[in-house]
Parts: structure tokens; C-alpha cells; sequence
């Protein structure tokens, strides 16, 4: 039985206290920045884990915490194009498919991948509408568009392959590709619906937001995200009772896809969800959203090298949005490594995530970001 939010206590060894006005109970503290040893800031959060039968296997702070998905979205918008046909249609590959669900970082791979779609698909990608602020998040790439007088265009945007997705359907199902990214658009309606079914709701009844990109996002308890990377993990395991079984061989292609091509989930240099994946390949799927939020889906196999365990999903938000992705790397990690997901060689190769640090002009180490807490199995948190 899901397990209600009181029932979890912090473990990061001070009490949560009440948040002001709201009477909202604080997050725990999740990570430290230190400086030699000094405390120079916090990072809060609240992490769940649950099985896709929406089972909560462990959890700390609050499940039912209220977030938007931003970019968690991605691989459950792009079932709308599965389901309609696109893969056949446009004749997708795995690395067409795998980014289309990413917030890729603009490199050449990720232009050329997409502009592939484009020629294919007779769609021109002078339609983006997702802007090119930030683009590309790749910093070898920005210095060398800079270096030759190049300005970043839409397709090097983080969110061009979400927006191609609309681009696509307009294509296949002859609707006019002008404006896509309005909330009425037939393709906007479709990504809708197509979140709705994902999370067992209706588009009717979903609480929207714009994105930073100008299409909508969706809100959702962190408890129901960890659901839905629990079923992207393993669509077997959602219950044949249950209608989100009816996507499940979409879901299958989507999940296989970012599992067989991480680098266009994300990017090559400093992209923490690449690298999860490739330190653990083919157990985990791994999706970051804006104002640290991350959905995970964990594929069944050995957990601590040894234990047998069944396929989960996480969902992990850190509370001051985490502008320097200190607190969401530390905390994701050392997550992953206590729920046995990591251990070994992968969370040696993840060791720049999992303590993040910063050097002076010398090379000396000059402050350490260190996560802080125990997620305990909640049987172990019922007294």
C-alpha cells in the first residue's frame, strides 16, 4: 500500500521545522557545500521511489510535493508520435528517436541528428519556435561558434527535439504546422493527451504552466512522476487492469532508444544523465528538468551487486531550483547509490557528480559539495 507522507522521517540528522506562512513541514537537508569545513550553503529536496503499480518503496520529505515536469516530460510527450505512427512514418531511428526526448546540449551530433529528421521528414526546421537562449548548453561548442562569428540557432536549442515532435505530427497528420507551439494546436492537444494517459488522468483535468521554451508544462506530485519512470523503466510491469498498459510497446521503443544512445539524451561533456547512463548501461533511463528535478526509471537487475530487485522509478527534486547543479548531481547520485543501483566501478566513474568540488586558480581544492542523508526503505521507517 502507498505509504502517506508523514510516514517518512528525515534522515539527514536535523528535524524538518515548520516553512513559514503555508505551514508547509521544510524540506530535509539533502547536501552541504562546505569550505573547508565550513558551511556556506544547504541544498533541500524531497526524493521518492516507487514501483509502477505506484507503490512507494522508498522515500524522504514529501512525495505528494507539487512540481512541474519541465523536461521530465519529454519521453511521455513523445508517445503522441509513437502512437500516431511517426517511427514508420518518418522512417526513425534509435538516435532520431532518443532525441527527440532530451534536452540535448547543441552539439554538432544533435544538429545533425535532427536536421536528418528534417530532410526525411520534408519538414522545415526554419519552423522551431523554442527561441535559442542558452544554446548551445555546450560550452566547446559556444566557444567555437563564438570563436567563427556563428550565432546559435533554435536546432541547437535544448528543447528543439520536444518542439520537433509537434513539428512532426503537424506533418503526418496534415495539420498546419504554423504557430504549434499554442495550447490549442492539434499537435499541443495531442502531447497533452498523451501526458494524460501516461499519468492516468485526463487533459481536461491537468494543471498547466508555460515552459521556458513556450510550449505547456504540467504539474504532478513527485510520487506520481516516480510512477511514471517506474512504468518507462519496465512498461511490462504496469498492470494489465491498469489502460496505461495499452502504451506499453510505445513506451518499450522510447525507453530502448535513450538507453542506446545517452549521449543524445544529453551531451557528451558534463551532462549528468549521459553519464548515469553509460555508468550503468541498459539499468537506468535518466531525465533532467529545470529547477533540479529528475525522474528516473530503473531497470530490474542486481541492486548492491548481489540482490535480485524489480524495476522502480525516482523522483528527486532539490528545493532552491539548484543553479549550480551542485546539490541535484550529489543528491542523484548518492541516491542511486543507496538504493544499491551504483556501486563499484560506476560510482567511481561518477565520483565528479557524486562530491562535486571546486578548485582555486591554484588547484587547490577550495570547497566540496557533500550529500547528506539516508533513504531508507519505508518498512524501515515505520516504527
Amino acid at each position: 500500500m502507498p505509504v502517506p507522507a508523514t510516514s517518512a522521517t528525515p534522515r539527514s540528522g536535523r528535524s524538518t521545522t515548520r516553512s513559514g506562512a503555508r505551514g508547509r513541514v521544510a524540506a530535509p537537508i539533502l547536501a552541504r557545500h562546505l569550505r573547508n569545513g565550513i558551511e556556506e550553503s544547504v541544498h533541500r529536496g524531497d526524493i521518492v521511489e516507487s514501483d509502477a503499480a505506484g507503490r512507494i518503496i522508498r522515500q524522504l520529505g514529501d512525495p505528494d510535493r507539487l512540481v512541474t515536469l519541465r523536461s521530465t516530460v519529454k519521453p511521455f510527450g513523445l508517445l503522441a508520435l509513437v502512437e500516431a505512427g511517426g517511427i514508420e512514418a518518418f522512417d526513425l531511428e534509435g538516435a532520431e528517436l532518443a532525441i527527440l526526448a532530451s534536452s540535448h546540449s547543441g552539439e554538432d551530433l544533435h544538429v545533425r541528428t535532427l536536421q536528418a529528421v528534417y530532410r526525411r521528414s520534408g519538414v522545415s526546421q526554419s519552423l522551431l519556435a523554442c527561441g535559442s537562449e542558452g544554446a548551445p548548453l555546450d560550452a566547446l561548442t559556444a566557444a567555437r561558434l563564438a570563436r567563427d562569428g556563428e550565432k546559435a540557432g533554435p536546432v541547437r536549442h535544448m528543447c528543439s527535439g520536444q518542439h520537433t515532435v509537434s513539428l512532426l505530427l503537424s506533418r503526418l497528420r496534415g495539420w498546419d504546422p504554423a504557430e504549434y507551439w499554442k495550447p490549442g494546436h492539434p499537435a499541443q492537444i495531442a502531447y497533452r493527451e498523451a501526458v494524460a494517459r501516461v499519468y492516468g488522468t485526463t487533459a481536461a483535468k491537468l494543471r498547466t504552466a508555460i515552459d521556458g521554451c513556450g510550449v505547456e508544462t504540467y504539474a504532478f506530485r513527485l510520487r506520481e512522476i516516480a510512477r511514471a519512470y517506474a512504468m518507462l523503466a519496465d512498461p511490462a510491469a504496469i498492470p494489465a487492469s491498469d489502460p496505461r498498459s495499452e502504451l506499453a510497446a510505445s513506451m518499450v521503443k522510447v525507453r530502448d532508444a535513450m538507453l542506446a544512445n545517452p549521449e543524445m539524451v544529453a551531451g557528451r561533456h558534463d551532462r549528468i544523465d549521459t553519464s548515469l547512463m553509460k555508468a550503468v548501461p541498459g539499468r537506468l533511463v535518466a531525465k533532467a528538468g529545470m529547477e533540479a528535478l529528475r525522474g528516473l526509471g530503473i531497470l530490474a537487475g542486481p541492486r548492491d551487486g548481489t540482490n535480485e530487485s524489480g524495476p522502480s522509478g525516482m523522483a528527486i527534486k532539490i528545493e532552491d531550483g539548484d543553479g549550480h547543479d551542485r546539490g541535484t548531481w550529489a543528491v542523484t547520485v548518492e541516491a542511486l547509490r543507496q538504493a544499491g543501483v551504483v556501486d563499484g566501478g560506476a560510482l567511481r566513474e561518477l565520483a565528479r557528480y557524486h562530491r562535486p568540488t571546486i578548485y582555486d586558480p591554484h588547484g587547490r581544492i577550495g570547497a566540496e559539495t557533500i550529500p547528506e542523508f539516508e533513504l531508507a526503505p519505508v518498512g524501515e521507517l515505520i516504527g
